[in-house]
């Protein structure tokens, strides 16, 4: 018998066959893999030291239905059911934790290989937990927010309904100015901002937009009465930033110029089939508005030693 970090490890009743407990493999005490194992118990939560008997078998987690293949037991000529999977390469309805895993796996620039051994869990676990509906233990995730500067809340969603900017300010902070070709670099290909306009009862308004860079300008979709709209053929501010609660600091690009609505067909068409997203918003929003920028600034909160 042998096991990975987040494999399964399940307990059958000996007069049915049926699964009377499992939980998850939380510690190893040898390198190849064999028993004991630290299991983390599903209906307790509780961790304890375990020595596998006949009647227990590992399921290795991972993305297609298992194939059942067969290995001694130590030191017997019985056989049991060891399950094993291939990697699938595509993802399949990913879970919540699973997305916010691999976003920000991603934000680090770390490969699955690379993450996974910062956790100490095997890479087709943490693929598995990145790319289907999953559950981990309170271990797992502590070990995953540690590998990815993060924390378990993060990864939980905990946070989803703060405004980001809730931690403590730096000690020492540094506040520098950022160059235009840094600000290009940040604004990226694509994502979320906030463009600032005057509504059409001549109050300012703010609305946060999906955005894409299109060679100099930054283009959004939107309908004609929506309050984003009022931005066409005037001068506006768009402002895009990510604040890291954990460390205190973040970054934060405006940008000012003319806009003006996408007329000419082709521009449109060109625009729809490259568009890396829909609106979030939903509902039928044809309208595209480019922002050429005539200002580019940004500023940047790090520690004073960074």
């Amino acid at each position: 018998m042998r096991a990975h970090l987040g494999d399964q490890l399940v307990v059958e009743s000996p007069a049915t066959g049926a699964a009377r407990r499992d939980g998850e493999i939380v510690g190893l005490h040898h390198e190849d893999g064999t028993p004991p194992y630290d299991v983390r118990w599903s209906d307790t939560d509780e961790v304890t030291l375990v020595f596998p008997g006949p009647d227990a078998h590992i399921h290795h987690l991972g993305h297609e239905q298992p194939v059942a293949t067969h290995e001694p037991l130590p030191d017997t000529h019985e056989a049991e059911t060891v399950f094993t999977a291939p990697r699938s390469t595509r993802a399949t309805n990913p879970g919540d934790i699973g997305r916010r895993v691999g976003v920000e796996r991603r934000r680090q620039g770390l490969s699955l290989v690379e993450a996974a051994r910062r956790a100490v869990m095997s890479p087709d676990y943490l693929a598995y937990l990145e790319e289907q509906p999953a559950d981990p233990s309170l271990a797992t995730l502590i070990r995953l927010a540690d590998a990815l500067g993060t924390t378990v809340a993060a990864l939980r969603g905990g946070g989803m309904d703060l405004p980001p900017g809730q931690g403590h300010a730096l000690l020492h902070p540094q506040l520098r100015d950022l160059a235009p070709e840094e600000c290009r670099t940040l604004l990226s290909t694509h994502g979320v901002g906030r463009v600032a306009v005057s509504a059409s009862d001549g109050r300012p308004a703010v609305v946060p937009v999906n955005y894409e860079i299109v060679a100099d300008a930054i283009v959004f979709r939107t309908a004609p009465d929506s309050v984003a709209a009022a931005a066409a053929e005037t001068e506006v501010a768009f402002e895009v930033d990510h604040v890291d609660d954990a460390m205190s600091q973040g970054w934060s690009v405006l940008a000012v110029g003319p806009a003006s609505v996408v007329t000419e067909p082709e521009a449109v068409h060109r625009l729809t089939q490259h568009a890396h997203t829909t609106p979030w918003a939903g509902g039928e929003r044809e309208m595209w508005v480019s922002i050429r920028p005539t200002s580019l600034t940004g500023r940047r909160i790090t520690p004073a030693d960074q």
